[in-house]
């Protein structure tokens, strides 16, 4: 991941355009991330990266190797520390990174846990069909059918879809757009599917599928861009009629 932050949803909002346009985004707090530690190849580390520590922490709630290691770098103790390999950006320990190091317009895959669902059936954590709700079934509308093999080999097969606990997993958004970065606040208002609930800590990076300057990038710019002008021109067409009826 050449780029990227630490960063923590805050929730979800709308912003509108210049045209009027209502865009539905996630806030996401990605600042102050601080440089901790800068990795090389030359060093004893064998590879590069850049760690990353975001959130203040107050010192007692570290392990002591952690807060070592943190004091080692004259660093501030930190509530969450990661590593980004092959880091674009040229930094040292110390410096401080914020939500300017990505501008609007720019595709990120957002990294998070997702909302826990609790203990769920198949039908809602497989998409089961469930049984029939007719013809003398009784207590057998939500449930799954035969798990075992009969004779031989006589046992439940491992990976067997079954109920149990749903949700709480790593899963990452891709390809989502920046509509706005605001540096003074240290945010980024996110546009897509993104995932955990407000509160919890994920990782913004640069996408991994479509690079800025690539043709996949100019060309959903541009498809955006039409669909944006044919809203705005609706809207604009039915002020004309309004404005048009008021007169009458």
């Amino acid at each position: 991941m050449p780029l990227g932050l630490i960063g923590k949803k805050i929730g979800n909002t709308r912003v509108y355009d210049a045209h009027g346009v209502m865009t539905p985004v996630t806030v996401v707090l990605v600042g102050p991330n601080r440089v901790l530690q800068v990795k090389s190849k030359e060093s004893k580390d064998g590879y590069s990266a850049v760690q990353l520590g975001f959130d203040d922490q107050k010192e007692h709630r570290l392990t002591k190797p952690l807060l070592g290691h943190i004091k080692k770098h004259n660093g501030a103790a930190v509530k969450r520390i990661r590593e980004f390999r092959d880091f674009t950006k040229e930094v040292k320990p110390g410096d401080v990174i914020g939500a300017d190091l990505f501008e609007a317009g720019q595709f990120v895959d957002a990294i998070g846990t997702t909302k826990g669902r609790g203990f769920e059936g198949v039908v809602k954590r497989h998409g089961f069909a469930g049984g029939d709700q007719t013809h003398g079934a009784k207590g057998w509308h939500r449930r799954n059918g035969a798990i075992g093999q009969r004779l031989f080999p006589g046992t439940v097969m491992r990976g067997m879809k079954m109920p149990g606990h749903m949700g709480q997993v790593r899963r990452t958004g891709q390809n989502l757009e920046i509509v706005q970065v605001r540096k003074d606040d240290n945010v980024l208002l996110i546009r897509g599917s993104f995932p955990g609930s407000e509160g919890d800590y994920c990782i913004i990076r640069e996408a991994k599928k479509i690079a800025i300057g690539s043709k996949r990038f100019q060309s959903i710019l541009d498809a955006r861009k039409k669909a944006k002008d044919a809203l705005a021109g609706g809207a604009a067409k039915k002020d004309e009629k309004r404005a048009a009826a008021k007169k009458k």
